[in-house]
Formats: structure tokens, C-alpha cells, sequence
């Protein structure tokens, strides 16, 4: 397995100044974290103009729910920082990880920090793209680049459905800003409009935290380097849609649909991910199955009600972070000191890689909810809330499997990799530690879980925040973590450490069963239906080529055609009920006579062979038309087409004549006419008049008539309104369309140059085959 370490002397490494330099932007953001959470009182809302013609404002909303993710994002963001700094030294990149790592560092900020759902979409969107250049950072890989693109095109498209899902509950709402619409939410009434806005806001949520059955492009984007592994996939991005629905659950928390969705999609996750950590022997991979797996049962936790739930999701979001990133350092170190991360061939490095194995150990003990570390702490509190609930036995299983299943995953990773030999696992003879950016990070962040083990009161005020901010209508209530050791909670860990171990020794054959039982589904799974669906983009790309670009013109005015027709049919069926028909009145002799005109030009067209009458033909619908602006009261209208129809008949006339005296063809096939498109013809024209009449049917606002009417003289100094509209109050566009007409006409210099070049050629080739027969 490539290091991404390996020094490489040619290349331009950054100095250490240049890394501590990038280190400071992470710390000096934590620093003024840490100085709102202590002098500022929650909430604070800030609010910035931006576009307010959209109703768009920068609105920022910090309270506790906030403020926990910012301490993850800003904290985590610092130990991230100086790994890469270590982990990347003598890279030729590094500088461009760090600058895409600051990027997505804000980018996160903006998006827990926002109160506005386009404004939250926007920075949303931005950590999607973010993610797509950081797990693509091998782009020479094929692999990494694979990876990056399933990130994007699942997370992404999870995107698009969060913001058709914004747009529709802020026009149902009448207003984007989230607090406003979860404190109406509970008093709104629940329509097909709003359920449709939640189900794309739950896509956009389940997408990006890897929910079943967009689980599967979690663990694949491993290839990314393990700074951007810990950082992304277990701290900070993915557990962006469980902030969503955490700040969204005060609004949506009573629906049965909310409710019974996130239990279940959560636990499913929750159960499914840690039985596909069983499948692994890559590292990495392993913890990325039970991120997963800890991302469902927050899933899962936002799903339940009550402030037992609230408090549990805020602790398991601190907790996770301060195990899992960790961990993730760890398997970094690993691959650095080793190169390999397959745990088949690795064992007893605790000799070669002391402060590695310790940072191992302590996240494993808080992973596995050993006493004594806040993992422990957090796992009771977890319990108690999911056991509570219409599907409460559900729940209780899959926290039961995931429980049992953090504790063989925490144990392959502090043990079997540290202070085992499974098997013929051999210590790689190369076996080294790095230095002390490579262990510093992961020995501090797990040695915070343990303080807060051994003191949890510590995390008492921010608890009670961020709980609070996710049940903000009911009555503050304090938090009070406290190591509890009764005969419930002892027997409960006692019964998950079994059943752990167990899973622990047995890994390898429960390897092998699973991998040869979930071979079976592989075929039918969600990954594979991700391939069919990319592969099949290039087939139908070529399919609808085919059909719609086969140089025939007429199917191409028939596709376009049918295509205006259906569309617009469906609007007037969508709003058939608001359908006002006009009054009738008597049409005077010119439009029936520009009527009489116009149809029998068509008509005509329809059964002509010879291209100069059908030229004529058409040209009756043309000066039919400027009959109709004639008696329509539009006589400029009417000169410019009378003008136009002419020139354009003369001129077209004039070139057929000319070909015809030549001999060359004046008929047109019998095939000219496409099968179906007469009934095409007939039902856009039926579904034009329709609209033409429902338009008719509405009052006139006379408003911008009356406008140009009396500014057109005192501002513009001109009596034409038309001329005036056109030069003064659309200069720009008639200026573009001016540019267009004269660029065109340039082009069309040199095809009309190459038209007469090619002419004089043929006369003299003509002349010189007509003296050669002479």
C-alpha cells in the first residue's frame, strides 16, 4: 500500500513554519469558539444583508446544538491539521490539503452556523464539492478518483433533493429561516406539499450521513488520505445530516412519519453497518463500518422524543469524535509505520509503535464503553433512550448489535493490531513510529475521552445546550453525567463485553461466513445498484443520441414540438380549476380574412411537392400574420412582417428559380412527412388556442403600458414607445441582438466567399470538360 509520507527529495516540502502557520487558522477559530461558549449568551444571531429581493439573508444562528458541532469542527480541525503536518511531511501537495482542508473547515462552520435554508444549502453544497477534491486528493489513482466521484454523485445528489425540499418548505412556510419555521412547524397543518418537503429533506439528510441504502460510499471513500478520513468521515461532515435533523427535529419531532422514518432507517444502519464491519480486513475500512454504524443510532436517537433522547445525541456526537478520530490516526500510523492497513498482517506492534498502541488503547476503552472513559458514560445514557418508543424492540436489537460490535472493532484496533499475533500475523520487520505530530493528536484527543470518563460533570453545560437547543419548547433542563455502577448497568455491560469478546476471537470465521452470505447480496445491493445506474449513463447517452440527434430535422421539430406540448398540457391540467374564459366577441372581417389566409397557407404546404410552391404557400401564413397585426392595432408589427415575408419570398424565390433553370431538384420526397405528426400538430395547436384563451380570459393589467406611455417623452424624447422600448429602456438587449445579427453576418462572409470560390471552379471545370468534348 502506497505511503503518502514517503519523503521524496526532489519534491518542494513545506517548511515547518508554513505548517504551523496552517495549524493556527484551525486553533485561532477554536480559541474564539471557546470565547463565545464562555463570555456570549446563547442563542446569538447574526443577520447580514445579501440578496433581499429573494428574501435571502446571511442569518447565523449559534445556541448550544451549534456551538457543540463548532467545537468539534474547530477542535477536531487543530489535531487534524498538525497529523497532516506529520503524515504528509515532504509531500509535494501538502500545501494543497491544507488549503482544501481550510476551505472545508469554513465551509462546515457556514453551514451549522446558518439560520437560512438556502443560505445552509449553499455551505452544504460546498462540503460536498470540498469532499469530492479531498478523497480524490490521489487523483493519479484510478481508485481514489472513483471514490471521489460515488461521494459526489450520492452526497450531491442528496444535495439537490435538500434543495428542492428548502425551497418548497420555505414557500409553504413563507419564510427561510430556520428557527422561525420550527417554532410554526407544530402548529402547522400537515399537507402533501409539506410531506413532500420532508421527504426531500430526509434524502438530503440520509445521503450525506450515510444512511441505508446510501451507506455503501462511506467506507470506499478510505482512499482518501487519513487526515481527510478522520476529519470528514467520522468528526465532522458526515454527521451533517444528523445536525440537520437535530435542528429540524423541534419542528417535525411529532409527526408518526418523522418518527417511525428515522427509527427505522436508523436502526437498520445502526445494525446492517457493524455485520459489514465483519466483512473487513482493512483497517480503515472496519472503522468507516462502524461510523456507519454510530451514524445510524444518531439517526435513530433524533428519531426518539423526550429530552432523554436530545441528551444522548449531543453526548454521542462529542463522544464518537473523540474515539473515532483517534482511531482513524491510528490506522494512519499503522499504514506510515508499516505499510499495510490488513490487519492479516499485523500484530504485536506495540513494541515497534509504543504511542500509537497507547492512543489505541485508550479510544478502544471509550469506544467499547469500558468505566472510566466517556464512551462508558454515553453508551448508558444511549440505552436508557433507546428504550423507549413505539419500536422500542427494534431499537433495543440494533443498539444491542452495535454495542457488541464497537466492542470487537475497538478490540481489533487497540488489540489484535497491538498486542496480538492471530494466526501466522507476522510484525512487519520495517515496523516504526512516527514522530510526534503522528501521535500527539490521537494521545490527546483519547485522553480527553478518559477525563471525561473519570470527571463527566464537565461536559454537564454543554450537554445541557446543545440538548436544550434541540428541544427548545420544553423547559430547561440541567444535565448531570455521573458514572452509574448499579446491577442493571453492570449487568448490561457485562452482557455486551461478552458478547464483544466473542465476536473479538471469532473474527476471522465470522469474516469468512459473512463475506461468503453477503456475497449473495452483492448483486442486488446498493453499490451495485450505484454501478448499474453510472453505467448506464453512457447507454442512454448513446440511446437518446441516436434517436434525437439522427440529422433529421423534422424529428427534431417533432421532439421539440411534442415536448412544448406535453409540458405546457401539464401545466393547464395542473391549474384547470383556475381556468377563466373570456367573453365572446365578434371577430371583425380582417381577422377572419388573416385567419382564412393563415390556414390555407398550411394546408396548402401540407400537399405541395414543388419547393416554389410550397415557398408560396408558406408565404400566405406570413402575410396572413401581418394582416392579423394590421386589424390587431400593431401596424409596425404588421410593415416589418409584410417587409420581411416579402424580401424573404423574393430572395428564396429568386434561388429556386435559379436552380430550377440548372435543372437541379425542385420536387421533394414522398417520405418528407414524419408518421404522427399530424396528431402531434393537432394537439399543440389545441393546447396553444387553450392557453391563448385562458390568457385571454385574464384581466389586462395596464400598468407597464401606461409607464412607457408617459415616460417615453419627458425621458426618452420619443413618440415611437415601440422604438423607444427598444433603444432606450432595452439598449443592452437590443445591443446583444445587434452584436449577434453583425457576428453572424461576419461568419457568414466567409461561407458565402467559399460558395462563390467553389462556383467559379465549377464554371471552369465546366468549360474546360465542354472544349475537351469539342
Amino acid at each position: 500500500m502506497a505511503q503518502l509520507s514517503s519523503h521524496d527529495p526532489s519534491a518542494s516540502a513545506m517548511s515547518l513554519g508554513a505548517r504551523a502557520a496552517y495549524v493556527l487558522i484551525p486553533l485561532l477559530a477554536f480559541a474564539c469558539v471557546l470565547w463565545i461558549a464562555v463570555t456570549q449568551p446563547l442563542p446569538l444571531d447574526i443577520t447580514l444583508p445579501w440578496i433581499p429581493a429573494l428574501g435571502v439573508e446571511l442569518d447565523f444562528h449559534i445556541d448550544g446544538l451549534t456551538l457543540l458541532m463548532l467545537l468539534l469542527i474547530t477542535g477536531i480541525g487543530t489535531a487534524v491539521f498538525i497529523y497532516a503536518g506529520g503524515y504528509l511531511a515532504g509531500h509535494p501537495q501538502q500545501n494543497r490539503l491544507f488549503i482544501l482542508l481550510t476551505l472545508f473547515m469554513f465551509a462546515m462552520i457556514g453551514t451549522v452556523m446558518a439560520d437560512n435554508l438556502i443560505v445552509l444549502f449553499l455551505f452544504w453544497e460546498a462540503t460536498s464539492l470540498l469532499s469530492f477534491l479531498l478523497v480524490g486528493f490521489n487523483h493519479e489513482d484510478p481508485k481514489s478518483r472513483k471514490s471521489a466521484q460515488q461521494a459526489l454523485v450520492v452526497t450531491g445528489g442528496g444535495g439537490l433533493a435538500l434543495l428542492a425540499g428548502a425551497i418548497l418548505l420555505g414557500q409553504i412556510m413563507g419564510t427561510y429561516s430556520i428557527q422561525e419555521i420550527i417554532t410554526a412547524l407544530p402548529n402547522t397543518e400537515i399537507t402533501p406539499a409539506l410531506t413532500t418537503a420532508l421527504v426531500l429533506i430526509l434524502l438530503g439528510a440520509f445521503t450525506k450521513s450515510a444512511q441505508f441504502p446510501f451507506h455503501f460510499w462511506l467506507p470506499n471513500a478510505m482512499s482518501a488520505p487519513t487526515p481527510v478520513s478522520a476529519y470528514l468521515h467520522s468528526a465532522t461532515m458526515v454527521k451533517l445530516g444528523v445536525y440537520l435533523l437535530a435542528r429540524l427535529d423541534p419542528g417535525f419531532g411529532d409527526w408518526m412519519m418523522w418518527q417511525w422514518t428515522l427509527q427505522l432507517v436508523g436502526s437498520l444502519t445502526a445494525a446492517w453497518g457493524m455485520l459489514l464491519a465483519l466483512r473487513e480486513r482493512d483497517l480503515k475500512r472496519i472503522l468507516a463500518w462502524s461510523t456507519v454504524a454510530t451514524l445510524g443510532t444518531l439517526v435513530m436517537l433524533v428519531g426518539k422524543t423526550g429530552h432523554g433522547a436530545t441528551v444522548a445525541v449531543s453526548a454521542l456526537l462529542l463522544a464518537h469524535a473523540l474515539y473515532k478520530a483517534p482511531l482513524f490516526f491510528v490506522a494512519g500510523n499503522v499504514d506510515h509505520g508499516t505499510g499495510t492497513r490488513i490487519i492479516d498482517r499485523l500484530g504485536n506492534l506495540r513494541h515497534a509503535m509504543p504511542w500509537t498502541a497507547a492512543a489505541a488503547l485508550l479510544a478502544g476503552l471509550s469506544m467499547a464503553g469500558i468505566p472510566l472513559s466517556f464512551g462508558y458514560v454515553v453508551k448508558d445514557v444511549v440505552g436508557q433512550a433507546g428504550a423507549l418508543g413505539a419500536i422500542s424492540e427494534l431499537v433495543k436489537f440494533a443498539n444491542t448489535i452495535f454495542a457488541a460490535v464497537a466492542v470487537a472493532v475497538a478490540a481489533v484496533a487497540a488489540v489484535r493490531v497491538f498486542w496480538r499475533h492471530p494466526g501466522h500475523n507476522l510484525t512487519p520487520p520495517d515496523a516504526h513510529e512516527g514522530g510526534l505530530a503522528l501521535y500527539g493528536p490521537p494521545l490527546v484527543l483519547a485522553g480527553i475521552g478518559i477525563v471525561l470518563g473519570v470527571f463527566p460533570f464537565l461536559a454537564d453545560g454543554l450537554m445541557s445546550l446543545a440538548a436544550h437547543a434541540m428541544t427548545p419548547r420544553a423547559e430547561a433542563m440541567a444535565v448531570h453525567f455521573a458514572l452509574e455502577f448499579g446491577p442493571a448497568a453492570l449487568l448490561s455491560l457485562a452482557t455486551t463485553l461478552a458478547i464483544g469478546a466473542l465476536v473479538f476471537i471469532y473474527w476471522d470465521p465470522l469474516h469468512r461466513r459473512f463475506d461468503r452470505i453477503l456475497a449473495k447480496f452483492d448483486r442486488s445491493g446498493s453499490l451495485a445498484q450505484y454501478e448499474r445506474f453510472i453505467n448506464g449513463i453512457p447507454v442512454l447517452a448513446a440511446h437518446s443520441t441516436r434517436w434525437l440527434q439522427g440529422g433529421d430535422l423534422s424529428q427534431y421539430s417533432l421532439v421539440l414540438v411534442s415536448f412544448v406540448g406535453v409540458f405546457m398540457g401539464a401545466a393547464l391540467v395542473a391549474g384547470w380549476s383556475q381556468w377563466l374564459w373570456p367573453a365572446w366577441v365578434m371577430p371583425s372581417a380582417g381577422f377572419i380574412g388573416a385567419c382564412v389566409l393563415i390556414a390555407s397557407g398550411a394546408l396548402l404546404a401540407l400537399f405541395q411537392r414543388d419547393r416554389l410552391v410550397l415557398l408560396l404557400s408558406t408565404g400566405l401564413v406570413g402575410f396572413g400574420s401581418g394582416v392579423f397585426y394590421l386589424y390587431a392595432g400593431a401596424p409596425d408589427v404588421a410593415y416589418t412582417q409584410f417587409a420581411v415575408e416579402s424580401v424573404f419570398v423574393i430572395v428564396v424565390a429568386s434561388v429556386l428559380l435559379k436552380l430550377r433553370q440548372r435543372g437541379r431538384g425542385q420536387g421533394l420526397e414522398q417520405t418528407h412527412s414524419m408518421r404522427g405528426a399530424l396528431p402531434v400538430a393537432l394537439v399543440f395547436g389545441g393546447v396553444i388556442a387553450v392557453w391563448l384563451l385562458v390568457v385571454s380570459g385574464v384581466e389586462f393589467n395596464p400598468q407597464l403600458h401606461q409607464f412607457f406611455g408617459q415616460v417615453s417623452v419627458p425621458e426618452a424624447h420619443g413618440r415611437n414607445v415601440v422604438n423607444v422600448v427598444l433603444v432606450d429602456f432595452r439598449a443592452l438587449d437590443t445591443l446583444g441582438e445587434i452584436v449577434v445579427v453583425t457576428l453572424s453576418f461576419l461568419a457568414a462572409i466567409a461561407l458565402l466567399q467559399a460558395v462563390r470560390g467553389h462556383a467559379k471552379r465549377q464554371r471552369a471545370l465546366d468549360k474546360t470538360k465542354a472544349g475537351g468534348a469539342a
